[in-house]
């Protein structure tokens, strides 16, 4: 081994341990972005049709006057897209802390990352 391959093996080493628990987190689910093929939410810009994976890590029933909405933050390490499901109240599987694929078009809704209707794939919960 090289002493530039030993550097850059003390250099992670180090860095993980003083890493905080969300920086660690946010580490894993990128390396779980890249492993799955997902683009990540970072990269995303609107109109684009994308596949993004992570995190649920809030739900939220919003009754409107015309038109109820169940919105999810999608959070992937690297930043949150808001699903939007028009009409729903609740979806089976939706809930925080559940990982998923969602596929749909970005779009932006007061300045965040929105898919509305996206077609979505849970993953197993570990």
């Amino acid at each position: 081994m090289s002493s530039t391959d030993e550097r850059t093996g003390l250099r992670k080493f180090f860095d993980r341990l003083t890493a905080t628990d969300s920086e660690l987190d946010a580490r894993d689910l990128q390396r779980e972005v890249a492993k799955c093929g997902a683009m990540p939410a970072g990269q995303c810009s609107r109109g684009q049709v994308v596949s993004v994976n992570g995190r649920l890590r809030t739900v939220a029933y919003t009754p409107r006057t015309n038109l109820p909405t169940l919105e999810a933050d999608l959070w992937d390490g690297s930043d949150v897209v808001t699903l939007v499901f028009l009409g729903r109240r609740s979806i089976a599987g939706i809930e925080p802390g559940r990982q998923l694929t969602a596929r749909g078009r970005i779009a932006i809704r007061d300045d965040r990352k929105v898919i509305y209707n996206p077609y979505y794939e849970l993953e197993a919960p570990r």
